[in-house]
Order: C-alpha cells, then sequence, then structure tokens
C-alpha cells in the first residue's frame, strides 16, 4: 500500500520491522524502489544493496523479482548492473523469459550496445510488437540503415500486425514520412478493425497466460474461434505454450490442427512453439515429425528437439541430431552443448563422446561460457574422470551447479573424502548449498561411516529448512542406518513428514542390517497401516529378517504379501523366499517355490 502510495519511507520501515520475509516482501520493497528510483541516486544503490542481502536470505527468486532490478539498471545508467542481471538471469533460467529477455533488450539499445540488443532479441522464441519497435528505432537512431531495412523485412515475414508506432518507423525506413506512406509501408493494406482486433485479443491471451488464469485464457480462445476472428502466429505460440502449462496433450493437438487448416503451421516461431511444446508433454515422436517436416530451421529448432529428447532418456538419438546439426554448418550455442553434453555423458560410450565435444566447444571459442564449463565438469564426472573435471573447475568461477557436479564426481568414484573436503571449501568461500548437496554429502557420510561429520551437516540442514525436504530427509536416515545408529535413525525417520516407500523400506533394512529383525516387523506393520505399499526390496528383506528368525508364520505373511504383489516371480524375491522356508525348516515349502522361480540363478540353487 505504502509503496503504490509513492511513500518509500513507510514502506522500508514497515519492511524492516518484519520478523519473518518472504520473496513477496522482498519483491515488494524493491518495487518500491524501482518505483522511486528515477533520478534518485541514494535509492538505486539502496535497493542494489538490499538484492545482496535478498541473496543471502532467499533461495529463490523470480521474474518479479528481476523485473524492478533491471528498471534500476535502467535509470542507474550503469552498464556493468545491467550486464551482471543478466548473468544472474542465465544462471537461474530467466534468461528465456519473455518479459526478462524483453527488458534486457530494452535496456542494451537504450546504452547503445545495439549488438548485445540484436542477439537477445534473435534469441527470443516469442517477440512482440514493442520489441520489434525498439530494434527498429535503435537502428534508426543508431544510422544502421541497411540493418534496419533487413529488420523490416523480417518483421513482414513475422505475421506481427503492427501499431501505428511501427507503421511510423517503416515510413522512416522507406523514406515517407507521411501519413499515406505510414499505410503503404504495412504491405497488402490489411484491414485496420481486423488488425486491432487480433491485437486485442492476443493481449488477452498473453495476459491470462502469465498471470495463471487458464480457464479464463481456454474461454477467451473459445470466443475468439466462435466469433470468426483470424488468428495469427502469436495467438498459436500462446495457445501452445497454454498446453504445456496444463499439461493438456489434446488442447495442443487442436491448435496444430487450427495452425494445419490456416497454413501457419510452417511459419518457423510457430512450428518451433510446435516442437517445444510436443517435447515438453513428452510425445517426442510428434515433436520429430514437426522438425522433419520443416522448410527452414533455425538455431532455436534445433536446440528444442535436442534439449526435449536428450532430458527424456533418448540420448543416441539427441547426439545423432547434433552431429546432423554440424553437417549442416550450423554454429551450436551453449544451449545446445549442454544439452548435447547431458546425452552423451549417460551413453556407454560417454567419455568418448564428452572428450570429442569437449573439442568442439574449445574448436568454436564456447568453453569459456560457465553453462558449457559446467556442463563438461557434469560429464567427466559421471564417468568418473575426475582430473579433467578437476582442471576445468580450478580455472573458472563456478556456481552451485558446477560445485554439486564435482561433489557427486567425487562420491561416484569413492573418493568421499574429497567431497567432504569441496563441501567445507564451498562453505567457507560462502557458496549456499540445495538439496542435492546436502543429499550427495549425506551419502558420502554413509558409505565413508562418518558420523560426525554427518551430524554436523544434519544440524546445518534443520537451520537451513532442509531436512523437511524428503530427497535430503531420506538421505540422513540412509547416513544413520549405514552407521549403525538406529535411534539417530528412528529420529531422522519420525521427522519426515510423509516417509516414502524408500524412506519404509531404508528403515526397515537398516534395522535387519542392524540386528534388530523383530523391530523391522513392526514398522512393517506401521507400513502396511499407512497404507504404503511394499516393493520387491522390501519382501526380500523381510523375507530374510524372517530366515534369521527362524520365523515361519511371519515369513509365510511376508510370502502372502508376495503373491499379493505379483512379484514372487521376481528372481531376487523368489530366491529371498526359498532361503526364508529352508532356514526355517520348511523344506517341502521351500522346493514347491523352488520348481516355480523362472529364472534361476546360483543362489537359488545354494538355499535348496
Amino acid at each position: 500500500m505504502y509503496s503504490k502510495c509513492g511513500s518509500l519511507t513507510y514502506a522500508r520501515r514497515v519492511f524492516d520491522k518484519m520478523p519473518d520475509r518472504d520473496l513477496v516482501s522482498w519483491n515488494s520493497i524493491l518495487a518500491a524502489y524501482a518505483q522511486s528510483s528515477e533520478c534518485v541516486v541514494e535509492n538505486i544503490q539502496q535497493a542494489f544493496l538490499l538484492f545482496r542481502i535478498l541473496r543471502q536470505d532467499v533461495v529463490y527468486t523470480s521474474r518479479m523479482t528481476l523485473s524492478p532490478m533491471l528498471k534500476l539498471c535502467l535509470h542507474s545508467g550503469y552498464v556493468w548492473a545491467s550486464e551482471s542481471f543478466h548473468g544472474y538471469a542465465c544462471k537461474i533460467g530467466l534468461d528465456g523469459d519473455e518479459f526478462v529477455a524483453g527488458a534486457l533488450v530494452n535496456i542494451y539499445l537504450k546504452f547503445g550496445k545495439v549488438k548485445e540488443g540484436k542477439v537477445l532479441f534473435e534469441e527470443m522464441p516469442y517477440r512482440d510488437v514493442v520489441l520489434w519497435n525498439l530494434m527498429l528505432k535503435a537502428y534508426l537512431e543508431m544510422g544502421f540503415k541497411e540493418e534496419a531495412i533487413d529488420l523490416s523485412s523480417a518483421f513482414h515475414s513475422s505475421g506481427l500486425n503492427p501499431n501505428e508506432i511501427t507503421l511510423r518507423l517503416l515510413a522512416r525506413i522507406s523514406g515517407d514520412d507521411s501519413d499515406a506512406g505510414q499505410v503503404k509501408s504495412f504491405a497488402n493494406g490489411n484491414d485496420a478493425s481486423s488488425v486491432s482486433e487480433i491485437i486485442f485479443r492476443n493481449k488477452g491471451l498473453s495476459e491470462y497466460l502469465h498471470s495463471g488464469q487458464y480457464s479464463a485464457l481456454l474461454k477467451c480462445f473459445a470466443d475468439m474461434v466462435e466469433s470468426d476472428v483470424e488468428c495469427d502466429q502469436v495467438t498459436f505460440i500462446l495457445m501452445l505454450a497454454t498446453a504445456v502449462k496444463v499439461d493438456s496433450l489434446a488442447l495442443g493437438q487442436q491448435v496444430h490442427c487450427m495452425a494445419l487448416k490456416l497454413g501457419l503451421d510452417l511459419m518457423l516461431t510457430v512450428s518451433n512453439s510446435l516442437i517445444n511444446m510436443y517435447c515438453k508433454l513428452r510425445k517426442f515422436g510428434f515433436a520429430r515429425t514437426v522438425f522433419d517436416n520443416m522448410s527452414e530451421r533455425d538455431l532455436i529448432s534445433w536446440n528444442s528437439v535436442i534439449a526435449g529428447i536428450a532430458q527424456n532418456g533418448l540420448e543416441v538419438e539427441a547426439v545423432c541430431l547434433f552431429m546432423q546439426l554440424l553437417r549442416c554448418g550450423l554454429k551450436p550455442d551453449q544451449y545446445t552443448m549442454t544439452s548435447v553434453l547431458k546425452a552423451a555423458s549417460s551413453l556407454p560410450e560417454g567419455l568418448s563422446l564428452s572428450k570429442q565435444v569437449h573439442v568442439h566447444a574449445i574448436k568454436i571459442n564456447n568453453v569459456s561460457d560457465s553453462f558449457v564449463s559446467t556442463a563438461l565438469i557434469d560429464a567427466y564426472s559421471r564417468n568418473r574422470c575426475m582430473k579433467e573435471a578437476e582442471i576445468l573447475f580450478e580455472r573458472h568461477n563456478f556456481d552451485l551447479v558446477a560445485w554439486n557436479a564435482m561433489m557427486a564426481g567425487y562420491t561416484q568414484s569413492h573418493d568421499g573424502h574429497k567431497t567432504l573436503k569441496l563441501f567445507a571449501l564451498m562453505h567457507k568461500q560462502g557458496e549456499r548449498s540445495d538439496d542435492f548437496t546436502l543429499a550427495t554429502v549425506f551419502k558420502t557420510c554413509g558409505f565413508l561411516f562418518a558420523i560426525n561429520q554427518g551430524k554436523q551437516v544434519h544440524a546445518y540442514a534443520i537451520k537451513s529448512g532442509y531436512d523437511l525436504d524428503l530427497w535430503v530427509s531420506s538421505g540422513i536416515l540412509d547416513m544413520y542406518v549405514k552407521c549403525g545408529d538406529m535411534s539417530a535413525a528412528q529420529f531422522a525417520f519420525d521427522s519426515i513428514p510423509v516417509p516414502d516407500d524408500v524412506a519404509w523400506t531404508t528403515m526397515i533394512s537398516g534395522c535387519i542390517e542392524n540386528g534388530e529383525e523383530e523391530r523391522a516387523f513392526h514398522v512393517f506393520s506401521q507400513m502396511r497401516l499407512m497404507g504404503v505399499l511394499p516393493d520387491e526390496f522390501t519382501i526380500a528383506t523381510l523375507a530374510k529378517a524372517s530366515s534369521c528368525l527362524t520365523a515361519l508364520e511371519q515369513g509365510r505373511q511376508i510370502h502372502a504379501n508376495a503373491l499379493k504383489l505379483n512379484c514372487t516371480n521376481d528372481p531376487f524375491v523368489g530366491t529371498s523366499l526359498v532361503d526364508m522356508y529352508a532356514k526355517c525348516g520348511s523344506i517341502d515349502d521351500a522346493y514347491c517355490l523352488f520348481k516355480r522361480i523362472e529364472m534361476m540363478n546360483i543362489t537359488a540353487w545354494n538355499a535348496i
């Protein structure tokens, strides 16, 4: 309220007295400073200081955080600040956000950095008429007449409808500033009322999409169709983005059919949006069909299909597409390289492929990019090639993802002491941990039996609030179980708000491994009361507990559970049950079950 009424002083007083502040509070006070920042240097400096404090207090930031900060950058006139926030947007994955990228383009152009603005502009998947106007105006003001002519041609090809400002800029490019010139500059003399209608409708769709009002958006789109409003490429891009947001393949396919009917599916931006939609909805065959049918492809097309395929287990196909991209003579960017590295490193020949991609990154001078370097560290770490990962890590100042990749690599390479040393160094340098960091460290403490270090990290997790995260809490539980401290394990288990089947199984197996078989059956009873279904590993573990106690009746109950779950044909479960019946003295039951095991192994023969 104080912010919107222009009273920054009172807004700051209220903010300073707040005992707890969430991201909304921080965003509100930053917005207040942005509103009061024009020509007030002190307010700009105070806002930058607040943002640094925010980074220490709040783990995540959003578009609503960056929006006021970018406005402050513009008012400050500091190019370095704008570049810093651009880097931060890339780091948290918001550089592709329509509003953030648009604000950055505007800043670069206002500061006369047309080249940087153009690079960002061309990377944006959706560019509205306002951004086109900014680029056209910048070229004209800088005297880049040829570039302005090329851009005006690209605008006509985009299918967007111009507004009054666009018409004036196009007229200036054609050398005619008259009203007649403005009209002539827009090809084919589009009907003004239809142009205004579609711009108005698309604006409404865009506002509904970005505010999360999907029901209202769908109603608005249905009204457009019923009213015979002619949809353009912007309409289809917005509707395909909506299909992803509401996770509706049916909606996406309906929009695709409409685009086909109007012949807009062949437009580059629409085709790219179709690929993105199908990949996000895990329909990779459809995405590949759209990609293969494209008459024209840009780097966004290649990046979308490679990333979508790589993220969903089709690594070989992703690598083949990357090779095809290179044969087409296109130069991959940091997004291409990170996607193909993720795919390549997951394959059996991952180390060799990752090295080839690394060589290509050096060749195109892309290895210095933080995204690419981090992806290379992750690729080498996954393949336990830590010397190469260390060389890359020591050469650059990295973010949390790189620290996590290094620690995970050391853990996978059974070099846990280096994991713990790196974790200590990370905190010494003021880097914040996340759930992945802590899960990795707890895993390391478990196989090193480093319970003292584990307890210290557990205390840190409680302090930072990560102990309630299911992944972290499962790691804490597993660490205590491996270290044989079942009292601490019980405390960790009881602290999990809603234990999943993994947590229950870990607790049960921990009891058995530490000689507390009776307790294991008690935990299993609680698990069944909570309605959690056991898996094959749980059944096999409990069969082992029955054999240790020579508790035939309990063993039969476990067998009954296995029959209900239809997992007696699993070789691991079947062998464990055979061993249980044999050790409990019921040879007939053991032999009867032995004969039913479809895939016989040496353990089953030994048991019988």
